[in-house]
């Protein structure tokens, strides 16, 4: 409970929403097979629409701050929350050509809803205590996820795909109703955005500070590191003969360690210079992949999976936090949508690049992984001396 002494009552149950909102959002993670299989598309056609789908998310998280600074962020989180749910409701009644508009449109309050819990988070929790409010909040996304996927996969089985987007949506729109009550409307931070005519825009506020211009940079390039292990690793390990069910205990230990470790360590780690922690956590995920240049068999696999989530735990926090205390008040929201666009911008560029690397020379993709990594840690640790 010390760990939490610090995190506002608003963080905590925003982080319970949170959770019941992760818990529900299944969706995605079985877009594909529903493309391929019951709406019967090409697996390239399938593709397509999840990029497509995977961009809207992207840009969702890179203007949700924009909103959320001009109108307010419980704002933004109640209407992106809202929007996303009410299209994933009507999802499986849709023809193709109209599925196609209508699925990026979801993605895209999703990625604004994204932006703006982190925005909430960060005026809500005083500088200091801010890498504890983050951690409560991912703590509490990654249990909900670990529930997800089972639930998903029970309910496709046992009634069907649509189903899934019939309750994903239900479970965002109950989680934009529970959001309305326990977010206070009145508090200024919550309902007002910060008006000042004669505030410095955006881009000059980035130039002020050149650590966050460089932090920015290099999460982005690890986070197309980073998500290989959703695209490339899986083909991997089955070349080098491990199958599914070894791919899915490997994310069950990044789970698994994450939901123990993540909050402890943010907490022990509170007082320490962040650029340091954010540094040494890039480097263990560049570390983890160097661990696969031998080959992907199962210690190997089993080593890497270990380093990328304790780099994990350094960096994503720390750095969420970092952002948000280096942010103008004036501009909380856009900084937040800056970094939380950065932070996933892997999810549509890993798998085209990796993909095609991979294919072209499979030898070179870990070693290519380790070094972009290890130069993004390397170059976030020369901006913290």
């Amino acid at each position: 409970m010390n760990m939490l002494r610090n995190v506002p009552r608003t963080v905590r149950l925003l982080a319970f929403g949170a959770f019941f909102n992760s818990a529900v959002s299944f969706t995605f993670v079985y877009l594909f097979l529903y493309l391929t299989g019951p709406r019967g598309l090409t697996v390239a056609e399938a593709g397509v629409i999840s990029g497509i789908g995977g961009a809207g998310l992207v840009a969702g998280n890179f203007t949700g701050g924009w909103f959320g600074d001009r109108h307010g962020h419980r704002r933004a989180l109640l209407a992106g929350a809202t929007v996303a749910g009410v299209v994933l409701v009507a999802l499986p009644v849709l023809p193709i050509p109209v599925l196609c508009a209508a699925l990026p449109l979801a993605e895209y309050a999703t990625g604004v809803v994204r932006a703006a819990s982190a925005a909430l988070v960060a005026v809500s929790v005083p500088e200091g205590s801010r890498r504890q409010g983050f951690a409560v909040m991912r703590f509490a996304g990654n249990a909900g996820f670990t529930l997800g996927p089972p639930l998903g996969a029970l309910l496709a089985t046992t009634v069907s795909y649509d189903w899934l987007f019939v309750a994903d949506g239900v479970g965002t729109l109950a989680f934009a109703g529970y959001a309305s009550r326990v977010l206070p409307a009145r508090a200024a931070v919550h309902a007002k955005p910060v008006r000042d005519p004669d505030a410095p825009g955006v881009l000059r506020e980035l130039r002020a500070r050149p650590a966050v211009l460089v932090l920015l940079l290099a999460i982005g390039c690890v986070d197309l590191v980073y998500r290989q292990q959703y695209s490339t690793l899986p083909l991997s390990l089955a070349d080098h003969g491990l199958d599914t069910q070894v791919y899915g205990w490997l994310l069950a230990v990044n789970g698994g360690v994450i939901l123990c470790l993540e909050l402890p360590v943010a907490h022990a780690l509170r007082r320490r210079a962040p650029l340091p922690v954010i540094g040494t956590g890039l480097l263990l995920v560049g570390l983890g992949y160097a661990f696969l240049i031998p080959g992907a068999g199962l210690l190997f696999a089993i080593t890497m999976m270990l380093s990328l989530t304790a780099g994990e735990i350094l960096y994503k926090t720390t750095a969420t936090a970092y952002v948000a205390d280096e942010a103008p008040a004036h501009a909380q929201g856009r900084f937040q949508s800056l970094y939380a666009g950065a932070s996933i911008s892997g999810q549509v560029l890993a798998p085209p690049i990796g993909g095609l690397l991979y294919s072209a020379a499979p030898g070179l993709l870990w070693p290519a992984c380790a070094v972009l990594a290890g130069a993004a840690g390397l170059a976030v640790l020369a901006t913290g001396t």
